[in-house]
């Protein structure tokens, strides 16, 4: 069973290289703290694709947009399908000068299958 993780990152942001990786971070544990914290303090469950993925080589594959409207038409195109999505704002306190931004996002894990129709095309980071 082939799974992976995509992480999505906006390059319009020319985001200084940490903070990038730092946003990559949030986007890559979202998706396990949001899981954990909405089950609390019961544990939490996962998808058999999901296990194969924690139980595997937790692959992540990031690939870029050039837009947050780019970005927001993955998001949706990954909530349409279903998919476990993940979407990073960043509250501007380092960069952005206060603004709250949408830096990136997380899809999955899920298998290559369901996410490649989605972020197939994009660009590699």
């Amino acid at each position: 069973m082939d799974t992976k993780m995509v992480i999505v990152v906006r390059k319009d942001l020319n985001m200084r290289r940490g903070k990038e990786d730092a946003q990559c971070g949030h986007a890559a544990s979202d998706w396990l703290i949001t899981r954990i914290r909405s089950w609390f303090p019961r544990p939490p469950s996962f998808s058999r694709e999901e296990m194969a993925w924690m139980n595997g080589n937790h692959r992540k594959v990031t690939v870029q947009v050039e837009s947050e409207a780019e970005l927001d038409a993955i998001y949706q195109k990954a909530t349409e399908a279903r998919l476990e999505v993940h979407l990073v704002v960043d509250a501007g306190l380092t960069e952005f000068g206060g603004v709250s931004t949408k830096t990136c996002l997380a899809i999955g894990p899920d298998l290559d299958e369901k996410i490649d129709p989605i972020t197939g095309s994009l660009k590699l980071r």
